[in-house]
């Protein structure tokens, strides 16, 4: 229905009739009665697809059964069927804690591959050591989207790294990466390196030297000289 234009009232109410036709409304009833000041209730997650995330004392209490359930565990969300285990050795006392696998690592089949693995490598060779002499493990042991774990993830994952250094027993563990950092000592990479930290666990204390991950030095090669002063208190670490 149209308004007389010569009414101003009408012509008013004409440009508004106009501007919802024009914006698709066609009609002013509905089927059905409708509450409009009801809001909608937020979806319900479905319970059932949730898994829970692993307590304390579920984690495995031996090195061997820990790594093995570290591959099918299925209460760590966010985290696919494509894992990698540690390497190396668990009684050398040295042991290398970085965050995750790198894109080429799952087809390299170990941790800490390709270029980043060589200079990963030659940073070893710098302390005295090669892989097959240290433990080299992950904090998660698949790589996440994106390459990012959620908060509550990476506190479980933190909880669990503090089990795997309490069960390898290493005279110190080199954390690499900010990631790992921020978990294993609660706070960031920047702030905790050049000092040596005291990393709590169930059966006592270890300490714990922050630095570089490799993949960091090959972008930013300036910072190599600082990534071998840290390299320099860890081999103190390990004498004392």
């Amino acid at each position: 229905m149209r308004a007389d234009v010569a009414n101003p009232g009408g012509a008013f109410l004409e440009s508004v009739l106009g501007w919802w036709e024009l914006a698709g409304v066609d009609t002013l009833v509905d089927d059905m009665p409708r509450d409009w000041f009801h809001s909608a209730a937020a979806p319900v997650a479905d319970a059932t697809r949730a898994k829970p995330v692993p307590r304390t004392e579920d984690i495995p209490q031996d090195i061997q059964l820990l790594n093995a359930w570290l591959m099918t565990a299925e209460n760590l969300p966010g985290l696919g069927p494509n894992r990698l285990g540690p390497s190396g050795t668990p009684a050398s006392g040295v042991m290398i804690l970085t965050d995750m696998p790198d894109p080429d690592d799952q087809s390299a089949g170990t941790l800490l591959s390709g270029s980043a693995g060589r200079l990963f490598d030659r940073m070893l060779a710098a302390i005295g050591r090669e892989r097959e002499a240290v433990y080299i493990a992950s904090l998660a042991p698949a790589r996440p989207p994106g390459g990012l774990t959620d908060s509550a993830l990476e506190a479980e994952l933190a909880e669990i790294a503090r089990r795997h250094v309490e069960l390898a027993a290493p005279r110190a563990v080199l954390l690499m990466g900010d990631a790992t950092t921020r978990a294993l000592i609660g706070t960031n990479l920047v702030k905790a390196r050049g000092s040596r930290h005291v990393l709590n666990h169930k059966g006592g204390t270890i300490s714990a030297i922050a630095s570089f991950h490799p993949r960091f030095l090959l972008s930013q090669p300036a910072r190599k000289a600082e990534a071998w002063a840290d390299l320099r208190l860890f081999l103190e670490c390990l004498e004392k």
